[in-house]
């Protein structure tokens, strides 16, 4: 994970192949316990729970802060005790690296 964590997302601007689905598993195997291919193995989902609503407010502000300061923004949902993170590029519709970059980067922020 730290690898990827290490790493910088790369703004797509669309017209990219997805990563292979092969290299998609590959990479999810590189991520902290949690997260999951999801639409067609299209999207990487991850719920984090707590025990109150405050904390997963406080995150969702630090993953947006980090969305944008890596030029890439994931779904975000918050809930009391929840807060569930769904990425994918949307240009393509699929997954690429960076996608997998932003999970390690969300992981070590939330841990």
């Amino acid at each position: 994970m730290e690898e990827l964590a290490n790493k910088k997302c790369i703004p797509c601007r669309g017209g990219i192949p997805p990563l292979p689905v092969e290299e998609r598993k590959k990479l999810l195997k590189s991520l902290a316990p949690g997260w999951e291919l999801t639409h067609d193995n299209n999207h990487l989902f991850k719920s984090f729970k707590f025990s109150e609503f405050k904390t997963p407010m406080e995150y969702a502000t630090r993953v947006g802060g980090l969305a944008e300061e890596q030029g890439h923004h994931p779904e975000l949902i918050i809930g009391w005790g929840h807060l569930d993170i769904e990425i994918w590029t949307h240009k393509i519709g699929s997954l690429v690296e960076s996608d997998f970059i932003l999970a390690a980067k969300i992981d070590r922020l939330i841990s």
